[in-house]
C-alpha cells in the first residue's frame, strides 16, 4: 500500500508540517534567547569557536547572494534556477544558524566598544536584525512549505515580506560582525 506523500499533496498531513514550521519559529528564537541570557548553559570544554563568527559572515554573504539570485530568476520566470537558489540559501542559513548556535553555546557575546554617533547606529542595526531574525525562522519556514506543497498563491504571498525580511537579516549580520570584529579577544 502506498502512503501519499504530504509534501505532494498538501491535504495529506498538512496539519504536522505546519504545526512543525509554527514550533521551530518560536523554538529557535528562543533557544537563541536562552545562549544569550544563560551564557555558558551549555559549554563544551576544549571546543574551539574562534572561526566561528568570521564563517558565520561568509554564510551570511553567501546566503544574501543566493536570495537576490533567486529574486532576479523567479522574475524572469527561470523557476528552476529560482528553486535552486532558494534552497541553497535556506541550506546557507540553516548551516549559519547551527554555527551561531555552536559559537554562542560556548562564547559570551562581545561588547561593541564604538563610541559616540557609530555607538547609535551600530545598536540600531543590531536591534532592527535581531528583532526580525527572530520573525525570519517561522517565515522562512512557510514560505518553503508553501513552495514544496504547490500552494503557489501562498507561497508568492509570505515571499514578498520573507523575501526583503530574510535579505535583510542576511546582510545586516555581515555589517555587524564587521563592526564588532575588532572587539573580539583571541
Amino acid at each position: 500500500m502506498n502512503t501519499p506523500d504530504p509534501l505532494v499533496n498538501p491535504a495529506v498531513g498538512a496539519t504536522k508540517y505546519k504545526v512543525l514550521a509554527a514550533v521551530l519559529g518560536v523554538v529557535v528564537p528562543v533557544a537563541v534567547a536562552v545562549l544569550y541570557y544563560f551564557p555558558g548553559v551549555f559549554v563544551i570544554p576544549g571546543l574551539n569557536v574562534k572561526s566561528l563568527p568570521a564563517v558565520n559572515a561568509g554564510l551570511n554573504s553567501l546566503t544574501a547572494v543566493c536570495l537576490m539570485l533567486g529574486y532576479y530568476f523567479i522574475r524572469r520566470q527561470q523557476v528552476a534556477r529560482h528553486r535552486a537558489m532558494m534552497g541553497l540559501a535556506f541550506l546557507l542559513g540553516s548551516l549559519f544558524l547551527v554555527s551561531y548556535v555552536a559559537y554562542h553555546s560556548q562564547v559570551t557575546s562581545v561588547k561593541f566598544g564604538g563610541e559616540g554617533l557609530i555607538r547609535y547606529v551600530y545598536y540600531f542595526i543590531l536591534l532592527t536584525h535581531i528583532l526580525l531574525a527572530a520573525i525570519t525562522v517561522g517565515l522562512v519556514l512557510f514560505t518553503l512549505y508553501f513552495a514544496l506543497t504547490e500552494q503557489f498563491q501562498k507561497h508568492r504571498r509570505i515571499a514578498r515580506w520573507t523575501y526583503p525580511v530574510w535579505l535583510y537579516v542576511s546582510v545586516t549580520g555581515v555589517i555587524v560582525y564587521f563592526m564588532i570584529a575588532p572587539y573580539y579577544t583571541s
